[in-house]
């Protein structure tokens, strides 16, 4: 019998559960699309690295194991040979094949989902994650869910990926050392594998202000993953010229407001603010946002990189159809620009930078950005260039130059 022991956890703790698994009785684990009956050979790969729960008995003809791997048995479950009766709903002799688990990698965000401190699914509503945010940051904790075994390739641009904590089995492991105790077991090498560490801390996020997710460095797995199924290539955006969010794979049509904070800023007081006092509104119906802590590169010249500074980025985008949506994320857009320009000091919100793509025209504040740079990069092209005649000058005058 497995005993499963929950334990409790912060509830504004960000959950993300890890859905594939190599169960026996998951249809989709199978190559032929279903679970292995009586009358079939079932064959895993002589070299394959598998855990593999099982809950409930079954009776084969044949079973070929891996050399490397383990089977959980839930209470009552196990393997039995086949007697012979006849069973009219399964093939006779048919060899079953155990699907090949490698390829599920952690970066990977289509397999992974937002769940609830209580560990039920969290609606797909008003708020979304930008792409980096989809699979599970520095301070999140991470569910597999219990009575399931499972494969990750852990691959990272990182030596470490760090993580608030992981529940798998049923317990939560939320300490460094209950994580390195469990790495040690025989369990930890059959369930990750890979280049990457995977360590439990143990803390939240310890700023007010919010926490940038990590995983810029594997931004280019997540993007891989996320395109692999259309062709390695962005979906044609609707607008002429789309925004492109930082954290995020593909442009978006919509609007970014980043935000310039001061010590007093709250994020997750700010969120509640915007979703009750705006996104409530009935004619934003359609309308979704993403906001959370980023860091933004700055570069000398807009070419060499330089620093980052933390910002607060908001992206807006709207689900809905027709000529109306362009206007209305706009609106959106506006209403809080213009709530920060009355509260913005008591807020903790010192600046806000506003942009807007929608329709088939890019906005007048993206314009503006735009000629802003164009006018910078002119301004400095001038002033190099003044500086390079001044010497030129200065040498000939010493004589140094004819």
């Amino acid at each position: 019998t497995l005993v499963f022991l929950l334990l409790p956890a912060a509830a504004a703790a960000v959950y993300k559960q890890w859905i594939p698994n190599t169960n026996f009785e998951t249809a989709s684990n199978w190559d032929k699309g279903r679970v292995p009956c009586a009358s079939n050979v079932v064959h895993f790969q002589k070299n394959e690295v598998i855990s593999v729960f099982v809950r409930s008995p079954h009776a084969l003809t044949d079973m070929y194991l891996p050399l490397n791997g383990e089977f959980v048995l839930a209470s009552g479950a196990g393997f039995a040979a086949f007697d012979g009766s006849w069973d009219p709903g399964c093939d006779s002799g048919a060899t079953v094949r155990f699907a090949d688990a490698e390829h599920h990698s952690w970066f990977n965000p289509t397999l992974w989902q937002a769940v609830s401190p209580s560990r039920e699914l969290e609606p797909s509503g008003r708020i979304f994650s930008v792409d980096e945010e989809r699979v599970p940051c520095h301070y999140d904790d991470v569910i597999f869910q219990p009575e399931t075994s499972f494969r990750v390739n852990v691959d990272s641009s990182r030596r470490v990926i760090h993580l608030r904590s992981i529940s798998l089995m049923g317990q939560e492991l939320s300490s460094p050392e209950a994580w390195a105790e469990y790495l040690r077991g025989a369990f930890a090498p059959l369930q990750f594998h890979g280049n990457g560490t995977l360590q439990v801390t143990g803390t939240g996020c310890p700023d007010k202000s919010g926490c940038a997710c990590g995983n810029t460095p594997d931004l280019h797995r997540i993007c891989a993953a996320l395109l692999e199924a259309s062709g390695r290539q962005c979906p044609a955006p609707a607008c002429q010229s789309p925004l492109q969010p930082l954290g995020h794979c593909c442009g978006v049509c919509g609007a970014t407001i980043n935000l310039d904070f001061t010590p007093d800023f709250d994020l997750q007081k700010y969120r509640a603010r915007l979703i009750d006092a705006l996104l409530s509104q009935p004619k934003y119906a359609s309308m979704r946002m993403a906001i959370s802590k980023v860091h933004k590169e700055q570069t000398f010249l807009g070419v060499i990189p330089r620093s980052s500074t933390p910002l607060i980025q908001i992206v807006l985008i709207d689900d809905g159809a027709g000529v109306q949506t362009s206007t209305m994320v706009e609106q959106l857009a506006a209403d809080i620009m213009e709530d920060i320009a009355q509260h913005g000091e008591a807020l903790g919100i010192s600046s806000g930078k506003m942009e807007v793509a929608t329709g088939s025209l890019f906005s007048r504040q993206a314009g503006s950005h735009a000629l802003s740079r164009i006018i910078a990069g002119t301004v400095l092209g001038l002033l190099f260039g003044l500086l390079f005649l001044g010497g030129i000058f200065f040498l000939h005058r010493k004589g140094k130059l004819r």
